[in-house]
């Protein structure tokens, strides 16, 4: 190993059931830099990453790290070597606290041997404001937090351990703008203080800010290892897809609303504290953008108007007819679909395989007389929506866990497109997403609007809603600050909308 390497992977090779997800893939990690892992979803860069974080034994291959020869056995052995990982789909203990889990193996004890959870909640306090997210409380249980301040969590946690390399599995990928800006004052940071970081994203100008190298997978294998300052964005993902690709979906957008039927209006709804009078229309063959800081009520207000979570006051109508919606089995029957943000939370049936998972909503669809499922219609269905998502999978029978995130989110993705929703709520739907997969969910949402679907597209993305929607509905603190046409909105203007308060908004 190299004087100047902390890590060397080689030829290291692992297989799942029915797929070869790394194959003889070798590369080394600089001491005290910042290096990049991209390649499209199931490419093997998360299976790679939990090998070096001792979630998974490789079949063939080792890996070095500080010199010598390792074999991680579970996480713990990693980390006490000096690994640390922050996943990309959320390892914290739901049902415990923000201190416990910070803390989680490595709880605090008192003199007599008990778990001293005052020096904890200080302790864990200090590590919170030193990442500047000191407004989560330590006692609060996770499962009481929004996704994204679970990945603050979660990042918490792995920087608190003084790793010599800390993998980021898609750590930016629920967080915003300013939260991402000062995650990247992190990094920095910590490679100042010679710490290697290897950084998994799909966001492509991420890599261009933040890495000194980065190595492209493709199919389990490695492709190259570049030096950032020579690498351009058209290499990057040439490298990365094998194939050409429309990048971005060019939209026609509505310009005359006049003659445009309503088939949403949400009127002075409230949610808690967390939805405050909020009311909007939403237009036939529609995509309006939903934006705003983490903990505006962007997906509160999603999922008061799905059923998820019951209004306090207010009214819903669907096509100009007030409805009640107690719970999704009502807005489904009324021609809603919803894609959550939590993949793996809310979205999939773990243990399931991917035709079930993809089928679940459309089930009396293929039912038979005695209400039996017909099982080659069912499959014939399933295949059809694989093929035109492009989801990597050896067969319709595989389960949905071994699925790679982007092939887990277009697997729920097809669930509802087969159901032919007429108003289809996503909630972040290009949430770890690469950027093949992303333009591909794009002209299907484009698809959806020209065939009449109405979309409510929930991104934290700024360029992502720019691209893609026709109005843009700002939130703040639980309340709608405006809605910008296509034509008038930019990035300062919703800025703008996101950060001044109520007095100087008006």
């Amino acid at each position: 190993m190299g004087k100047n390497a902390i890590c060397r992977v080689v030829d290291i090779t692992k297989f799942f059931p029915g797929v070869v997800a790394l194959k003889n893939v070798s590369l080394d990690i600089r001491k005290g830099e910042i290096h990049g892992i991209i390649g499209e979803n199931g490419a093997g860069k998360s299976t790679l990453m939990n090998i070096l974080a001792g979630v998974y034994q490789p079949e063939e291959g080792h890996i070095e790290f500080d010199g010598k020869t390792v074999n991680f056995k579970d996480p713990r052995e990693a980390q006490d070597t000096g690994v640390a990982m922050i996943y990309q789909e959320l390892s914290l203990s739901r049902s415990m606290s923000v201190a416990e889990n910070i803390f989680q193996g490595r709880m605090l004890k008192n003199k007599i041997g008990l778990i001293n959870r005052k020096k904890m909640f200080s302790e864990c306090r200090k590590y919170l404001k030193n990442l500047g997210v000191d407004y989560i409380d330590p006692k609060i249980l996770v499962k009481n937090l929004s996704v994204s301040q679970m990945q603050l969590v979660e990042i918490t946690k792995a920087v608190h351990l003084n790793s010599k390399l800390l993998i980021m599995d898609e750590p930016t990928s629920s967080l915003t703008s300013g939260e991402i800006s000062f995650l990247m004052k992190i990094m920095r940071a910590l490679k100042n203080e010679g710490v290697s970081i290897l950084f998994i994203t799909h966001k492509l100008e991420e890599i261009i800010e933040i890495t000194d190298r980065i190595t492209v997978l493709r199919d389990g294998r490695l492709i190259e290892t570049l030096n950032m300052k020579d690498a351009t964005i058209n290499q990057m993902v040439s490298l990365m897809v094998g194939r050409d690709f429309e990048k971005i979906v060019h939209r026609q957008f509505i310009k005359d609303y006049s003659n445009k039927e309503v088939v949403l209006e949400v009127r002075d709804l409230n949610y808690e504290n967390k939805v405050k009078e909020a009311s909007f229309k939403l237009f036939k063959g529609e995509v309006l953008g939903l934006t705003g800081l983490v903990g505006a009520g962007r997906t509160e207000l999603l999922q008061c108007i799905f059923g998820v979570d019951r209004i306090s006051s207010g009214a819903v109508l669907v096509n100009d007819k007030p409805v009640k919606i107690k719970h999704p089995a009502d807005a489904i029957k009324l021609g809603m679909g919803m894609i959550p943000e939590g993949r793996k939370e809310q979205g999939m049936f773990l243990k399931l395989t991917v035709k079930d998972n993809m089928t679940m909503v459309h089930l009396k669809q293929l039912a038979g007389r005695l209400t039996f499922i017909k099982k080659k219609r069912q499959r014939d269905i399933a295949k059809k929506y694989v093929d035109e998502l492009a989801i990597k999978t050896p067969s319709l029978e595989q389960i949905a866990e071994n699925l790679s995130g982007g092939n887990q989110q277009k697997t729920i993705i097809a669930r509802w497109i087969m159901h032919e929703p007429q108003i289809f709520f996503l909630d972040e739907p290009t949430h770890g997403i690469d950027v093949g997969a992303k333009a591909e969910i794009y002209h299907f949402i484009d698809d959806l609007a020209k065939s009449g679907v109405s979309v409510i597209l929930l991104s934290s993305e700024l360029p992502e809603v720019l691209t893609m929607c026709d109005r843009i509905m700002v939130m703040h603190h639980g309340e709608i600050k405006g809605i910008l046409s296509h034509k008038e909105a930019d990035q300062v203007k919703i800025m703008k909308l996101i950060i001044e308060d109520k007095e100087k908004s008006a």
